[in-house]
């Protein structure tokens, strides 16, 4: 019993120095490659396994035949050892150059494809998770290009718009002032016209900055919902009995909701305004309210003949408008883009699809507590 103890004891002191001596070189080699440390831990657990052997061979535990066999036994296990440390460093550093080329190509606003072949299960790991980076930066960079496009659009419409009422206010005032002006009193009218116009798209702007800003302040409250839409529904309809539109809201159930009462009853507006003025006389625009699973629906039904497919994911951009023209009732193509940011700041969702004859914009908001 003595001896196995005193055999246990060499043996563990000869592999603790090489181990220790593993160690420090494997610190040595931390910025080196793969290849080189895995070559140190095959060749710490060979030389570990001789430094014990030759450690009870000095204390006379071993005869010399036998420690010959055993370092022979040892040097062919050395062999193999290193060889395959190396064969698998070879590999592994392969794969990972491979991925480090496939990682640089996504970097310089490319796509990131996966290297062919077998990998470990840490690479393979690593690789899915650099795909799924370059599916989002993909993404990042097509909204991206879109608000860009959308805020160059908006700067050149809103240019536009600014510029023909101020040219239009510009030559009545100095046909007023020359005193050339046939009827003033028609030039006046005209002139606070423009002006009201051009105050209501200078307000628009000043929203939709707050709105892009996060500052929108909101001050929420219970509010009926049926009363939100009875009020939006008494402010529009003089404007649906000018065109000719029938307004429906019977479908509008008494649902609480937590909302800023000023801030939904201009979106509830903006889109009445929106389906007033897209359907054809004779039409009707209705507006419908209940509860749903996820919450609280409001929706606005218009004649407009519907949305071609491929404008549905710009309704509610800013400057949007469904058609080139830049004059009423066109409007300034930042109603949409306002009801999407009233609705999301409280935390809702807005969206539009076609329906048989026109289409049916539905706003989501949260059950009142």
């Amino acid at each position: 019993m003595r001896d196995t103890v005193l055999i246990a004891l060499y043996a563990f002191a000869g592999a603790a120095v090489t181990g220790l001596a593993g160690a420090a070189a494997l610190r040595l080699l931390r910025r080196r490659s793969l290849t080189a440390s895995l070559t140190v831990v095959a060749a710490v657990g060979v030389v570990a396994m001789l430094a014990g052997t030759l450690a009870v061979a000095w204390a006379m535990f071993l005869s010399p035949h036998d420690l010959t066999v055993v370092t022979t036994v040892v040097a062919m296990a050395a062999v193999v050892s290193l060889a395959t440390a190396l064969l698998l460093g070879r590999r592994v550093v392969a794969r990972s150059r491979e991925l480090a080329a496939a990682a640089r190509s996504f970097g310089d606003s490319g796509d990131f494809a996966v290297p062919d072949g077998p990998a470990t299960a840490e690479l393979d790991a690593l690789s899915r998770e650099l795909a799924a980076t370059s599916a989002r930066l993909a993404e990042s960079r097509d909204r991206e290009r879109a608000l860009e496009t959308s805020r160059r659009e908006l700067v050149a419409w809103i240019s536009h718009d600014l510029r023909t009422p101020l040219a239009g206010l510009r030559a009545m005032s100095e046909a007023l002032e020359d005193g050339v002006a046939a009827d003033p009193h028609r030039y006046l009218r005209q002139i606070r016209t423009e002006v009201e116009r051009l105050d209501g798209m200078v307000g628009d702007l000043f929203e939709l900055s707050r709105i892009h800003a996060g500052t929108l302040p909101l001050t929420c409250s219970r509010i009926s919902l049926y009363d939100l839409v009875g009020d939006a529904l008494a402010g529009a309809d003089p404007l649906a009995r000018e065109l000719g539109v029938r307004l429906v809201g019977d479908r509008v159930a008494a649902v609480p909701v937590e909302v800023d009462g000023k801030e939904m009853s201009r979106v509830l507006g903006n889109l009445l305004v929106n389906a007033i003025r897209r359907t054809p006389a004779d039409g009707t625009v209705a507006v419908a309210a209940e509860s749903s699973p996820e919450g609280v629906v409001v929706s606005v039904t218009d004649g407009c003949g519907g949305i071609p497919e491929e404008d549905l994911p710009r309704v509610f951009d800013t400057g949007w408008r469904g058609t080139h023209a830049r004059t009423p009732p066109a409007g300034a193509g930042l109603g949409l883009a306002i009801v999407r940011g009233i609705v999301e700041a409280h935390q809702g969702r807005a969206t539009v699809r076609n329906i048989p004859g026109g289409c049916r914009f539905e706003v989501l908001l949260p059950t009142a507590r």
